[in-house]
């Protein structure tokens, strides 16, 4: 009974050292396994949600299911479907609005001069949210 005590407990510690060492982010080399040159994860800057880092204008997720996995995993997510231009760059023609959400919760217009009513409105009656000015 004792040596299974042990070796449960060697297992346990072995993991635990794994674990630390896979999500150790004091890369002194600057290598990841993931590439260090790679724009698939961007750190996230703790004053500031990934939403008003980054332009998620074509994103299908949420503001807060973004920011969401920025605070969990501390690098905010790729944008899907776009180039992922820093916030405030142009949107384009608009995105199409998804049903059940407001355009200010699909889009960042943080650096949009216009109001939240503004432009929700235009995405109800158009079906496109509005591109951020």
């Amino acid at each position: 009974m004792r040596v299974r005590k042990i070796s449960v407990l060697a297992i346990a510690a072995v993991a635990a050292c794994l674990a630390l060492t896979a999500c150790d982010s004091d890369d002194t080399e600057g290598a990841s396994s993931s590439g260090a040159d790679s724009s698939v994860d961007a750190p996230k800057d703790p004053a500031q949600s990934c939403t008003d880092q980054f332009d998620y204008a074509g994103d299908s997720r949420s503001n807060a299911e973004i920011n969401t996995i920025g605070e969990e995993t501390g690098t905010c997510p790729e944008p899907e479907g776009t180039e992922g231009a820093e916030a405030g760059d142009d949107a384009g023609d608009g995105t199409p609005k998804e049903p059940g959400l407001s355009c200010t919760d699909q889009i960042n217009y943080a650096e949009d001069p216009r109001s939240n009513a503004e432009i929700n409105t235009i995405g109800e009656e158009t079906g496109t949210c509005p591109p951020v000015e």
